[in-house]
């Protein structure tokens, strides 16, 4: 029995088991033991117990001794057994909370995501409102970047260092990850964080957001599949406000809205051949966009005919998980 309790101690089991199983060695000796001083004391059954919580909790009352040598041994028994054991509970509950804030101040906060999951590499001042929408609609996220974790949300999991660094992305997995978005403090970092992924995961599909357009087709000549330039998707944006009004609404209520999701959907070879506006007709999402290749078409003005390979850029609610 005492080998078997050094052994939870010691860590046999895990933290919470280890806590219980403790506890319910406690509460059977305090009420055992005061069965057994009530018998030995000829005192009543209730009294019995209300001494043996006194004692094991160390209040130490005095209102209830032991008077008989049955009942000095009862109480040596229920001393040495259930104010070692509460006291090693609390020390699990202690260490436990102790290694949990260790745990996020060395950033190992969030265990590695077991499946696919989506990688984000760099910071930009786009990236926390974006992993606060990725983490609401689901999906396992880790990021790369030089910064301090507490500002992460405890949800994704946290590489930190430089991304700059070929160690610090192989420490990420991007062999396993789903899709990157790759971000930076400048546009010489982001090329620099796009030929090391390449490096790593050379079959990774990759979003790079950079400032200048010239950044841009650079970067989509290192094989990236699209290419975000942050200075003419504002120009763009602004744009069409002026066109129309109500334009930035529509876009802020397209992509901000925790109502639906976009995603982007493989075609099926029974859509091969078929056109655009007979599959925006047929489904209940709404079909925003086909991509074939790497050029997307609105259907405006034009009809494609979806090819194999092709895929839907669609809206749906956010419980659609199809």
């Amino acid at each position: 029995m005492l080998l078997w309790l050094v052994r939870v101690i010691r860590g046999g089991v895990n933290t919470g088991r280890r806590s219980l199983v403790l506890l319910g060695v406690v509460a059977f000796v305090t009420l055992a033991g005061g069965v057994a001083f009530s018998l030995a004391e000829h005192i009543s059954v209730w009294d019995g117990w209300y001494w043996a919580i006194v004692t094991a909790t160390t209040v130490g009352y005095g209102d209830i001794t032991p008077k008989t040598s049955a009942g000095h041994v009862i109480a040596v028994v229920v001393m040495l057994t259930t104010i070692p054991l509460l006291g090693a509970v609390f020390a699990l509950w202690s260490g436990a909370a102790a290694a949990a804030r260790l745990r996020r101040l060395l950033h190992m906060g969030r265990a590695f995501p077991q499946g696919q999951f989506r990688l984000v590499v760099g910071m930009h001042a786009v990236v926390p409102p974006m992993l606060d929408e990725l983490v609401a609609t689901g999906h396992d996220v880790v990021l790369v970047a030089d910064v301090d974790s507490a500002s992460v949300p405890p949800e994704v999991h946290h590489v930190k260092g430089d991304p700059t660094s070929m160690h610090t992305l192989r420490s990420a997995h991007p062999e396993k990850a789903e899709h990157a978005l790759v971000t930076g403090a400048s546009d010489g970092d982001v090329l620099v964080e796009v030929v090391l992924l390449r490096e790593c995961a050379r079959e990774l599909p990759m979003t790079a957001l950079v400032h200048a357009k010239a950044a841009a087709e650079a970067v989509k000549d290192l094989g990236v599949e699209v290419t975000i330039s942050a200075d003419d998707l504002l120009a763009h944006t602004l744009a069409k406000v002026i066109e129309a009004p109500h334009a930035g609404e529509l876009l802020v209520a397209l992509l901000g809205s925790e109502s639906h999701r976009l995603d982007e959907l493989a075609t099926t070879p029974e859509m091969a051949g078929r056109h655009l506006s007979e599959l925006r007709a047929q489904r209940d999402d709404l079909v925003l966009g086909l991509v074939h290749g790497k050029e997307v078409s609105l259907g405006i003005g034009v009809d494609p005919e979806v090819a194999e390979g092709d895929r839907l850029l669609v809206a749906r609610p956010s419980s659609d998980r199809r």
